[in-house]
């Protein structure tokens, strides 16, 4: 079986609710790649700093995790934009995260949407096309992150973009093989056994079953845990002694 990469989003900090570093610091030890937020939907300078010099440390691939302009919805909300101001916001934000690794000698190794610009170019391939022109644009060996099945990945191979089908260990799934929309019952699993069955569901039989029972494909080259759930720390420690084993 191949290797699967743990990735995780992290350096979330709003302003608005509790945002801890310490956990970030705690969850390295998991994660193979880390999803770094770029100021919009979340982040700030120093955490950004603070996070590349641990990670590069902690030899753990860093990437750039933009997102909407919208700290106060955590960049969950759909937001309708044009072509070019996705392909420019997206642009910026990698260009700054960027600007920290330069300066330690070190480059960026993928990105990864956040939220609602994530899901929203997972089915809207006009979407998906601008991101992953930025990313291309920007540097074309980067990887792009993007969910399994979704426009996010036939948009980076029709561009030749190098990409990894994303699973997820603490969301369920739709029978499209979208995820659970935050706002519906039972979009979070809550126990780590729950998580690693799915994993392992994923990884060893290539499916996912979904909310309603359907077995659906899935492609699983890397694996995110959400830095800022509740059982970040549990299902990562999780996740990884299962991959291990």
């Amino acid at each position: 079986m191949p290797g699967i990469d743990i990735n995780c989003d992290m350096g979330e900090s709003t302003g608005l609710w509790q945002y801890s570093l310490e956990k970030d610091i705690s969850l390295l030890q998991y994660i193979n790649s880390m999803n770094l937020a770029c100021g919009f939907h979340a982040g700030d300078p120093h955490t950004m700093h603070e996070l590349v010099d641990l990670a590069l440390h902690a030899g753990i691939a860093v990437g750039a995790h933009p997102g909407f302009d919208d700290k106060e919805n955590f960049g969950r909300t759909d937001i309708q934009l044009s072509p070019e101001k996705i392909y420019e916001i997206v642009l910026y934000q990698v260009g700054a995260l960027e600007a920290f690794l330069r300066v330690m000698g070190a480059s960026l190794h993928h990105v990864k949407p956040h939220g609602a610009l994530y899901n929203m170019a997972a089915k809207d391939a006009v979407m998906a096309a601008a991101i992953c022109k930025a990313v291309f644009d920007f540097d074309d060996t980067l990887i792009l992150y993007g969910l399994s099945g979704s426009k996010l990945i036939s948009e980076a191979e029709r561009i030749s973009l190098p990409s990894r089908s994303e699973v997820f260990a603490d969301r369920t799934y739709q029978d499209d093989g979208s995820l659970t929309p935050r706002s519906m019952p039972n979009a979070l699993i809550q126990s780590a056994d729950q998580s690693v069955a799915q994993l392992m569901q994923m990884v060893t039989q290539g499916v996912i079953t979904s909310i309603s029972g359907k077995t659906i494909p899935i492609k699983a080259e890397t694996v995110c845990i959400h830095g800022d759930g509740k059982h970040a720390l549990e299902f990562a420690r999780a996740v990884h002694d299962a991959l291990a084993k």
